[in-house]
């Protein structure tokens, strides 16, 4: 067995994304205990750099030990009793994740479905929230990593309150990538991963809960069923103060990345971090539509920071993807579900969303193509 030295690559699939090399340095720094003084300053420092970037002021917000589909269950385990009814909006894969996790806590998934590729319906939520008003949670996919698309989660949040239910958002691909305010929104309990658009290290989950949410948390009438992402257990290390209460050992190095991580994107600016991920979207639409090469979603529903295009006819998907890694050290994304084989998934992710990955990626592209 040797040390194992990976290639480089320029990663332009769903995620992860390019790690900048600030955060790698980050990480390379020496471990210290997860109750050290000088750790807990740090926690309190990436509380408030995640409450920033959520645009929250919500006291829980925290990253959780584990990737963005541990935060997913964090929301779900904490929220959703048995027999609680939740409506739950599925228009690709992360919003199938999201019913599986309802149904195995026991409780009831009432489905509003919309083709792959589209937003989620408006119109069909308020519906199934006026067929179901004992309905007490309206859980959906604010940006759907298998399409690219992105639904309105203000306004989704706002029909979820005048029907008293409380919503669960998925944001994994959209944090720091595109406009979200949690507080402003009003939404209940959001997660998300910091492999996307935070340029960092898969791994870690960052989850935000508004009192409204807490409330429901401390009135259980049935005990968490994850001793591990119980937040009644886990606030007791990441909650405030200077005195922490043994829970787990926290991914220390990893945590210096994360840290690092808003650091950068403070430095930036939220608003400016969004602008960019915009702008460098329209250049390689730009490029890739000079290619006669077509988007699955709609321009207005489109998210800026993963681009799902149409395979052109007659090429070999695998092929073509093979080229690129093989020819090119670039990675892209092959379709999912319905899509696999019938289009790419093309990322432009935090540290990955620059020009020159734009120019790279378009000249592999036809040169594969032509190929």
């Amino acid at each position: 067995m040797k040390s194992f030295n990976p290639p480089v690559r320029t990663l332009m699939g769903p995620g992860p994304s390019d790690v900048h090399p600030r955060i790698l340095s980050a990480m390379a720094r020496p471990t210290i205990g997860h109750l050290d003084p000088a750790f807990v300053g740090m926690m309190d420092e990436t509380k408030e750099g995640l409450q920033a970037i959520f645009k929250t002021e919500n006291e829980l917000t925290m990253p959780v030990s584990a990737p963005g589909s541990a935060g997913m269950e964090t929301c779900f385990a904490n929220l959703v009793e048995p027999n609680d009814k939740v409506i739950v909006c599925i228009n690709g894969v992360f919003g199938m994740r999201m019913k599986e996790n309802i149904t195995r806590l026991g409780g009831e998934a009432i489905v509003v479905e919309d083709d792959w590729g589209n937003a989620v319906s408006v119109d069909k939520v308020e519906q199934a929230l006026k067929d179901n008003p004992e309905a007490k949670i309206l859980a959906f996919v604010h940006a759907e990593t298998s399409t690219g698309a992105q639904s309105d989660a203000k306004t989704l949040c706002k029909l979820a309150h005048q029907y008293d239910c409380i919503t669960i958002v998925d944001a994994v691909t959209s944090l720091g990538g595109t406009e979200l305010r949690v507080d402003e929104w009003e939404i209940d309990a959001i997660y998300s991963g910091t492999q996307k658009c935070l340029s960092a290290m898969p791994g870690i989950s960052p989850i935000s809960f508004s009192e409204r949410a807490l409330t429901k948390v401390k009135n259980r009438q049935s005990p968490v069923t994850s001793w591990f992402l119980d937040l009644n257990l886990v606030m007791g290390y990441w909650g405030k103060g200077a005195k922490r209460t043994y829970h787990h050992t926290a991914p220390v190095n990893t945590l210096y990345g994360l840290h690092e991580s808003l650091v950068m994107m403070l430095e930036e600016g939220v608003e400016n971090s969004w602008a960019r991920h915009q702008s460098n979207h329209e250049l390689l639409r730009d490029g890739l539509e000079a290619m006669g090469i077509n988007f699955l979603v709609n321009e207005k529903d489109r998210l800026p920071q993963l681009n799902s295009v149409f395979i052109p006819e007659g090429v070999d998907d695998a092929q073509v993807r093979a080229t690129l890694l093989n020819d090119y050290n670039l990675e892209i994304g092959a379709g999912l579900g319905a899509y696999a084989g019938k289009v790419w998934r093309i990322g432009l992710m935090g540290y990955t969303s620059r020009k020159e990955n734009i120019a790279l990626c378009l000249s592999a592209l036809k040169d594969a193509l032509g190929k």
